[in-house]
């Protein structure tokens, strides 16, 4: 039952920055948002794991971005996003906003992920 949508992505020069939000629908009353995390992929590759964050502000970083990119959450707001900085052109891809929940009818553990949104960095 939740969705997820993305924003922030765009064009940005190599060494710049850009910053994604992913928002996710509901309120505390009909889901739970557990672990939540930016995913990338690029035509013909595999979908990898960017960041992942626990619900307490635990991060997880695939080594390529690490020191570059920061990844945070507000519970309250039911949001999480991911701070990149000093972009380089391997960095262009589409990411996807990822979710471990429980929602209605019966609170089952779900797995959710967002349309994505593409990220474009020049040389």
């Amino acid at each position: 039952q939740v969705q997820l949508v993305e924003s922030g992505g765009g064009l940005a020069q190599s060494g710049g920055s850009l910053r994604l939000s992913c928002v996710a629908s509901g309120t505390s009353s009909n889901s739970r948002l557990y672990v939540m995390g930016w995913y990338r992929q690029t035509p013909g590759s595999d979908r990898e794991l960017v960041a992942s964050i626990t619900p307490s502000g635990s991060p997880t970083y695939t080594n390529s971005v690490k020191g570059r990119f920061t990844i945070s959450r507000d519970n309250a707001k039911r949001t999480i996003s991911l701070q990149m900085d000093r972009l380089e052109p391997e960095d262009t891809a589409v990411y996807y906003c990822h979710a471990e929940t429980q929602s209605e009818p019966y609170f089952q553990y779900v797995e959710t992920w967002g349309r994505g949104t593409q990220v474009t960095v020049s040389s």
